[in-house]
């Protein structure tokens, strides 16, 4: 067996212990039973994630229902929110899946990838519960469950670094004023790597200086309660993104931020007339990156190290003379 071959062999067993011990901590620390979700849902039905509202989807027509028109899922953000009323879940009660996805419009490096697969997850919360009290709870238990993770690694001889469980939280606007000077991408890096776990609070809508801090749907997260989870890879020096999500819209914040996002003619489609009408449950939830998170636990340098994709070949040339050897 070549060095190559066994230290593949060795990641995929590990990727499988990170995704079943993971899996299985984060249902017990939210309360989430495991579902099974749709790889695509029609164009007309509303359901599909439209990111930043510029991504292209991937579409395709189906022969034998009536010519119909389907989009591979971006995320499952609105179909969760569905299932859950759906399905009969309660307040307290949430769900996860596992979500595949295809960006195809997403630029390739050595931490994004066009394959996109995470936990996707949503609970049912109350009233009461739509407040940054309540969010900034159940991020401290994610977090957790990523170093209890992490720390049972050790029974397969895989625990290669530490996740610090004390959780920064900052706003966008915050993150502004503290480095006005620096791109928002830039002040992602430098606030993670001063307090290692950090939980970037308040994404998509304008800041002070006009400017966003970055894209977000205005139809599933409420922009005021919502954030990214953000740990430091030692290996790489570098601010690893490993989760989205937030407390989702009710009808006064969709309304706004439809305004807001010039596509209020979104209002007319099935889930949002849904929402507008009292029909769904008020819900929180994200998504998880499976291949980040696997990508942080092994201290790999490149997300293709622990997920099967498609990479332009001078970047293969140059993983495989760094010894990086892509799936």
């Amino acid at each position: 067996m070549t060095q190559r071959q066994k230290t593949v062999r060795e990641t995929e067993k590990a990727i499988k212990y990170i995704k079943d011990t993971f899996s299985h901590n984060l249902a017990e620390a939210l309360n989430l039973e495991r579902i099974s979700a749709p790889l695509f849902v029609t164009s007309a039905s509303g359901l599909n994630d439209n990111l930043n509202g510029v991504e292209r989807v991937v579409g395709f027509d189906i022969k034998n229902v009536g010519g119909v028109s389907a989009e591979v899922v971006q995320s499952l953000a609105k179909w969760k929110r569905w299932a859950l009323g759906e399905y009969g879940f309660v307040a307290g009660e949430g769900l996860y899946t596992d979500m595949n996805a295809i960006r195809r419009d997403d630029d390739v490096d050595f931490y994004h990838s066009v394959y996109v697969d995470q936990w996707d997850w949503e609970k049912i919360i109350t009233k009461d519960d739509r407040n940054v009290n309540y969010l900034k709870d159940t991020v401290r238990k994610i977090v957790k469950a990523i170093s209890d993770t992490n720390d049972a690694l050790e029974k397969i001889g895989q625990k290669n670094t530490t996740v610090c469980t004390d959780v920064k939280f900052v706003t966008t606007q915050d993150l502004e004023y503290m480095y006005p000077d620096k791109t928002p991408k830039e002040r992602e890096q430098l606030i993670t790597e001063k307090y290692k776990t950090v939980f970037i609070m308040q994404i998509g809508d304008l800041l002070a200086s006009g400017q966003k801090h970055d894209g977000r749907a205005p139809d599933y997260d409420d922009w005021t309660l919502n954030g990214d989870i953000f740990v430091w890879h030692e290996t790489l020096k570098f601010g690893l993104e490993v989760s989205s999500m937030g407390i989702r819209v009710d009808k006064a914040s969709l309304l706004s931020q439809l305004a807001k996002a010039q596509c209020e003619d979104r209002k007319y489609l099935p889930f949002h007339k849904m929402l507008l009408e009292d029909k769904l449950p008020l819900t929180m939830g994200g998504g998880i990156g499976q291949s980040r998170l696997c990508m942080l636990l092994l201290q790999k340098r490149h997300v293709g190290e622990v997920q099967a994709s498609i990479w332009p070949q001078q970047m293969r040339d140059d993983c495989e003379e760094k010894g990086i050897y892509l799936l």
